[in-house]
């Protein structure tokens, strides 16, 4: 390079050198494979760290989440309250319960969905998702 004449170099060209840095640096092509080469691992190898780095964050975060998370153990003949929900005809206004029943569970599906029957015996008609019932204590 001569005085006059510099050409502008992006950062990145300074810690991993490009092809037109090195042909300016007038190194043998042999050099430049080996040079390159050597960037190429570098590479992979902060690649790995970046891969290592997330998983440990997510098994960071995956353990403070699951730490507030209880287990619902509900069963069959148990009382539980249903959840009333906003686009239900029972929500109407402000000071309105936040709960119904008390229901009893007549039978528990697989992915935590529930089959519930009023305190009279008629069998409620939807399933509802254990997630918005809670036990009614007697």
């Amino acid at each position: 390079m001569t005085d006059k004449h510099r050409e502008a170099v992006i950062p990145v060209e300074v810690k991993i050198p490009s092809l037109r840095i090195i042909q300016e640096a007038e190194l043998s092509n042999a050099k430049w494979v080996n040079k390159r080469i050597d960037q190429l691992t570098l590479i992979d190898e902060k690649r790995m760290i970046v891969v290592f780095h997330g998983q440990l964050y997510r098994q960071r975060m995956n353990r403070t989440f699951y730490k507030k998370v209880r287990a619902r153990d509900i069963e069959v003949r148990q009382l539980v309250l249903k959840s009333i929900f906003p686009h239900q005809d029972e929500y109407k206004r402000k000071f309105a319960p936040n709960w119904q029943g008390p229901y009893i569970v007549r039978k528990v599906l697989s992915g935590g969905a529930l089959v519930l029957s009023e305190m009279d015996g008629s069998v409620w008609p939807k399933h509802i998702n254990s997630d918005a019932v809670k036990r009614y204590y007697v």
